[in-house]
């Protein structure tokens, strides 16, 4: 007979005890006063009877000789911690003998008995309700769901226990699956002896390296269907066994669930019930990617290690061939399906990321699905991203490029605060805006608190988007002015719904005006007043009376500008004058970016009528607001009222807040203001060797970079080589202006000296190869 692996422990080897049912009815009453008939449960290494005295009765469990006492101690143990941690987990508890009192001590849990072949520690559990649990094809899906949750449930009791037995070595647990080898030579059919060779030798290329990284702690190890009672709705009411606990990784106890539920079960099924399983799971517990990632193949070595102990221990017990081999025919059904498919696909069916596919193919699939009017890709050579980390985003190749484009994550990408807001409250609540929640008003409050002193914005609305808030502000502007008429910068952006396209003149067709809308020229600052007051006429000239002026305090679309605050002042005065309201649009340059206050019309010494915010407020989340003045709402909500369906969601709330929050404790403002500084330094010195880039300016990390022919025209063509240049050298900026000659450099706030300076270096080396 093939000996087992040196990671077995003596109780798959040691022989079973041989009670009889009166011997253990006699047992039951000497030691626990419990007097009724045994029924025999059936054991792989133990044996179990059920007595039922006409009351309470119990399971009496006499263990295998080579049981070690400490290990009864941490099931004990355990159980009792389980009993404070989740008192509503339906765990049996065990019962002391008679005489003993003490509750605390394991100890006393396990009397003695002695037997032919010597002395054997006796244990007797709760009775628990429920009947024995139907195969896992019977667990509807609401079935599936619950025994997920209730094994996430076990593990978070679970949590803070340890015992020094829990690092106990035995076969059951996964983490050993490599000490099947020896066993596998057992399996009688060679096909199924060389699917089990393939799996090990891929959890030992895979899983082996990486196991250091996965959570562990301290797990049941078993939460199969044999070791759970259901009540009439298949909920799990008995949880009746520990005989496998140990510390080992978190997602083993996933896959030995797993491996009970989807045994039984139609092939067309097992990926559905698997999913179902883990939603249920994931609803307490979510699982980090690496563990999505190895789930598979934890499953897998479940079953190898399944067949494989059964296939060698048969040769030992045929008298028990019944009980020890029952879970086998599931298990090969299970592993010849994973054989078939592949268990790259395997992990796909159970959530794992799915494989990348080639840049070429993914913006072929791109144009057919989007259609000719979606927005082309940016750079000759499209970025291809996958993740992304502080200033940095990681392409399909693992190549690493920094992001000097990018205001919509304005923390940083994947900023751990912002994304832990949105998982958690995602895993609580989220729902609409006509109900009662905290984070929506603690939002509203912390975004009033954030406007300048004596602004008067008191009102908040959240919404989804930018163009949102700046479609609702022109409601409530032509509500309160009773006029159509707008105006806005010549190559100004506002957003994308039909109104607001109007306002946008970087989104007009060539030719195009609309009637109601006029423009000033953002690159002749000193003349904003006198402009607008000529605006203002033309709009009354075409009996157009004003309603609302869009103003981006960073001038972004129209190539980064930086007029004079006098200037700014004049235009909003003038528009004021004129019986129009003021939009303080602070989507591209708000939350701090130009370093000198919170948002940009605050450099300007200005107030507006209405703030909007979006792109970086949820940090990648979809989230926006407009903040007004009450007077202004309570003059719209005369007529009409207002209301988004996913606008202040509770998720989109927590983003926004923790957004607020990273950038008051990073004090990402003032590094805005320090490391745009020494940019827009380090980038005048490379101007003054490069003739081609021509004026530097900005606020904060906001910065434009004229690029410029021999004439110093603006020369969009060269811009086009340059930022494809820095594409092509892990460098990505874009570009703005009315004729796309404008370096747009807006990094997310975290953007450091190191980051400024690899910049400019690089672009540097870009134009020294020109």
């Amino acid at each position: 007979m093939t000996e087992p692996a040196a990671s077995a422990t003596s109780v798959l080897e040691a022989t079973p005890p041989r009670f009889t049912p009166a011997e253990v009815s006699a047992i039951a009453l000497e030691l626990f006063g419990i007097d009724g008939e045994a029924r025999e449960l059936g054991s792989e290494r133990d044996q179990a009877f059920m007595i039922d005295d006409g009351d309470a009765g119990g399971v009496v469990k006499i263990s295998n000789l080579g049981e070690d006492p400490e290990v009864l101690d941490l099931e004990t143990a355990a159980i009792l911690h389980i009993g404070r941690a989740d008192a509503d987990l339906p765990v049996a508890r065990p019962q002391l003998p008679l005489g003993l009192t003490d509750e605390s001590d394991p100890a006393s849990y396990r009397p003695t008995t002695d037997g032919p072949e010597g002395r054997h520690f006796v244990r007797l559990f709760e009775r628990m309700p429920g009947r024995a649990a139907a195969p896992g094809s019977d667990l509807d899906d609401r079935a599936l769901r619950a025994y997920g949750e209730t094994l996430a449930r076990l593990g978070i009791a679970l949590r803070g226990f340890f015992h020094p037995r829990a690092g106990r070595s035995f076969l059951w647990d996964t983490k050993n699956a490599l000490g099947l080898r020896p066993l596998v030579s057992s399996i009688p059919d060679p096909r199924h002896r060389a699917i089990v060779d393939g799996l090990l030798d891929r959890y030992e290329q895979r899983v082996t390296p990486a196991w250091p990284r996965l959570r562990s702690q301290v797990i049941h190890g078993d939460f199969a269907l044999d070791n759970a009672l259901l009540d009439d709705r298949d909920r799990v009411v008995g949880i009746i066994d520990f005989g496998d606990i140990v510390h080992s990784a978190l997602a083993t106890d996933l896959a030995s669930s797993l491996s009970s539920v989807l045994r039984t079960r139609d092939e067309e099924d097992v990926f559905r019930a698997a999913r179902l399983l883990i939603d249920g799971f994931q609803s307490r517990v979510g699982l980090e990617p690496l563990e999505l990632e190895l789930l598979p193949d934890l499953l897998a070595a479940r079953l190898c290690t399944i067949v494989s102990i059964s296939a060698w221990r048969v040769i030992s017990y045929p008298e028990n061939a019944e009980y020890i081999q029952a879970w086998d025919p599931g298990s090969w059904m299970l592993l010849n399906l994973f054989d078939r498919v592949g268990m790259d696909m395997v992990a796909q069916e159970l959530g794992a990321e799915r494989p990348r596919v080639a840049s070429a193919e993914l913006a072929k699939r791109r144009r057919q699905a989007l259609g000719s009017a979606i927005t082309a890709l940016t750079y000759s050579e499209p970025v291809h991203v996958q993740r992304g980390e502080g200033p940095w985003l990681f392409d399909a190749d693992g190549r690493r490029l920094l992001d000097v484009y990018n205001n919509v994550p304005v923390v940083g990408h994947c900023h751990p605060r912002v994304t832990e807001a949105v998982v958690r409250q995602t895993r609580t609540l989220n729902t609409h805006a006509r109900y009662l929640y905290e984070p929506l008003m603690d939002l509203a409050e912390r975004l009033i608190a954030a406007m300048p002193d004596g602004s008067g914005l008191d009102t908040v609305v959240v919404v989804n988007s930018g163009s949102e808030a700046n479609d609702l502000a022109w409601r409530i502007a032509k509500a309160r002015t009773g006029g159509s008429g707008a105006l806005v910068t010549d190559f100004a952006y506002h957003g994308v719904t039909t109104v607001i396209a109007e306002v946008s003149p970087e989104e007009w067709p060539a030719g195009y005006r609309p009637h109601g809308v006029e423009t000033v020229a953002a690159d002749d600052t000193t003349r904003l007043g006198a402009e607008t007051a000529a605006a203002v006429g033309r709009l009354r000239d075409r009996g157009v009376a004003p309603a609302a002026a869009y103003l981006d305090g960073g001038f972004t679309s129209d190539g980064v500008r930086t007029p004079a605050p006098a200037d700014v002042a004049a235009m909003v005065d003038g528009w004021r004058d004129a019986g129009g309201l003021f939009v303080g649009d602070e989507v591209q340059a708000g939350h701090g970016r130009t370093g000198d206050h919170m948002w940009s019309f605050q450099g300007f010494g200005i107030s507006p009528d209405f703030v909007t915010l979006g792109k970086p407020m949820g940090n990648g989340y979809p989230v926006a607001a407009l903040i007004t003045r009450a007077d202004l709402m309570d003059r719209f909500a005369e007529t009409t009222d207002f209301f988004s369906t996913f606008g202040g969601n509770p998720v989109a709330a927590r983003a926004a807040i923790a957004v607020l929050d990273v950038i008051r404790d990073e004090r990402l403002m003032e590094n805005a203001a320090v490391v745009g500084e020494a940019l827009r330094d380090r980038l005048r010195d490379v101007a003054a060797r490069h003739p081609v880039l021509g004026d530097v300016r900005g606020r904060g990390l906001l910065i434009g970079v004229d690029v410029v022919d021999t004439d110093g025209a603006p020369d969009g063509a060269a811009a086009g080589r340059i930022v494809d240049g820095l594409r092509q050298r892990g460098v990505l900026v874009g570009r703005t202006g009315p004729h796309s000659n404008v370096l747009k450099i807006r990094p997310p706030l975290v953007f450091a000296d190191e980051h400024a300076v690899l910049m400019a270096d690089t672009l540097a080396a870009v134009l020294a190869e020109s």
